[in-house]
């Protein structure tokens, strides 16, 4: 399949494009003056993974990955949650990373789980350990020793892995379960295909190019199971380009208030300006929660009047402001107090309770 750039309607796209351009720079201009700036950036992560998965029809509720991303989940994770906190994981990757890393074949590698490069070429030789597991085992050797020795090798690989000495092993393309991955579904060619375009694009307005990129990914289909990754590669090339600076864009939370004809349409021009729709309502939801949260900073503050330096309200305060919501459990482990210590304090800021439970409660800025 080929994604044709060709008869693009530019003269069509000159508004919205300057339209979403203005959005983003007054919320990123807001945001890199603002003091809310860590809490709204870690409360939109939470939004945009969650509108992620309700833009590919899946339903994971904020609640269920705050408390699982705490780990403090009370209930057992599914399969929708675990993608949910894929998304979420990834774009804390992608804001800690220089602005092109998301972009650049080392990125992309990464971000798809393939860091290690050609994996049939990179397999990690042998720990000691292991070295040692694979000799003839002895008639009279304890059972039990050896249980333990496997268990050691095991240990010691994965904390080789984890600090990076070894690249943890992957099976090879062709090595790929044919009940999960389509075997006809060449990723690394249809990749290559959209990184082309992404050259090509090279000199058009960041958003219109972001718009581009995004559409290109969707009608490629590069990812059998990760198609919200173009998303975010898409917000990335909007901070790479230095049009937002001080956060990443979340583009799912403003495409989940867009038609679903709009963004699926079969005229790509119709696709194209729901992107970038979209892209302006992130931008003015953005700036609505900063203007929320800093209303509620205000009114928590006065709380502290009168109280003595070792309160720990205002720990409490900054933790309420950068989570969506907060749980007993989260209260205490942050604050350094016990479970009924939690209930008192969140007490004593008239936090609003949000799910109406007489246990596993949670409280938030509504």
């Amino acid at each position: 399949m080929r994604y044709e750039l060709s008869k693009l309607p530019l003269q069509t796209l000159v508004t919205p494009v300057a339209t979403a351009t203005a959005a983003l720079v007054r919320l990123d201009e807001r945001l890199n003056r603002s003091d809310l700036r860590q809490g709204c950036i870690s409360r939109a992560d939470f939004a945009d993974a969650c509108a992620s998965l309700w833009i590919d029809g899946e339903l994971v509720h904020l609640e269920d990955l705050v408390l699982h991303d705490a780990g403090m989940g009370i209930r057992a994770p599914t399969h929708e949650l675990a993608i949910a906190q894929d998304v979420l994981r990834t774009r804390r990757r992608i804001s800690g990373h220089p602005a092109g890393w998301a972009l650049s074949p080392e990125g992309l590698r990464n971000l798809r789980g393939r860091g290690g490069g050609n994996d049939a070429a990179t397999l990690p030789a042998p720990l000691p350990e292991e070295e040692a597991l694979s000799e003839p085992i002895a008639e009279d050797e304890d059972p039990l020793a050896r249980e333990l020795a496997e268990i050691d090798a095991v240990l010691a690989r994965s904390e080789a892995v984890l600090s990076g000495t070894i690249q943890p092993s992957r099976s090879s393309r062709q090595e790929r379960a044919p009940l999960v991955y389509e075997p006809g579904w060449d990723e690394d060619e249809r990749l290559e295909e959209w990184r082309a375009i992404l050259i090509e694009t090279d000199g058009l307005p960041a958003a219109l190019r972001a718009a581009l990129l995004l559409d290109a990914w969707n009608q490629l289909q590069v990812l059998q199971h990760a198609p919200w990754l173009g998303r975010l590669l898409a917000a990335s090339l909007l901070r790479k380009a230095d049009i937002t600076i001080a956060h990443l864009v979340a583009v799912n939370r403003g495409l989940r208030n867009v038609s679903r004809e709009r963004r699926t349409s079969r005229d790509r021009n119709t696709r194209l300006l729901a992107i970038l729709d979209g892209i302006g309502i992130a931008s003015e939801l953005g700036l609505k929660e900063h203007d929320r949260l800093l209303l509620a900073k205000q009114q928590m503050q006065r709380k502290l009047d009168g109280r003595r330096r070792s309160s720990k309200l205002p720990k409490l305060i900054e933790l309420v402001l950068s989570r969506p919501m907060v749980s007993a459990g989260m209260i205490a482990e942050v604050l350094d107090v016990t479970p009924q210590g939690a209930l008192k304090i969140a007490g004593e800021l008239n936090l609003r309770e949000l799910t109406g439970r007489g246990r596993f409660r949670a409280w938030g800025i509504v």
